[in-house]
């Protein structure tokens, strides 16, 4: 009786140090991964889990949108920074070429009608 609970002591002891090794595939295609069996109601989640899992996906696409507008939109206000500084800096440069073939005077009143021309057409 002692030898028979010892023998069930070392099985219980060797079983839990050591888990079970498959050994050699019969096959010899030992570079598979080894199948396991077919349970077709493995992966079905509920529909409240499902609609839970879309909810979830959609306020993340929806942030991940609004940051990529938000990106767009202060890339384009930088753009338009630029593209205003430098038609300011043409603008004074035609200015000051026009201002050495002409009097001072006659340019700031050119400037002035062509700010008014401008404001018309917007």
């Amino acid at each position: 009786m002692a030898d028979t609970q010892a023998t069930q002591t070392t099985i219980t002891e060797q079983s839990d140090s050591n888990p079970m090794t498959l050994g050699k595939r019969v096959n010899g295609k030992n570079w598979h991964e080894p199948k396991t069996a077919f349970r077709p109601t493995a992966g079905l989640t509920s529909f409240a889990k499902r609609m839970a899992k879309q909810k979830a996906l959609d306020s993340v696409k929806a942030k991940e949108r609004e940051m990529k507008e938000e990106k767009a939109a202060s890339r384009q206000k930088w753009i338009q920074g630029i593209k205003d500084r430098r038609e300011a800096k043409a603008e004074k440069e035609r200015y000051a070429k026009m201002a050495e073939t002409m009097h001072q005077k006659r340019v700031e009143r050119l400037r002035r009608r062509e700010k008014r021309n401008k404001m018309l057409k917007s």
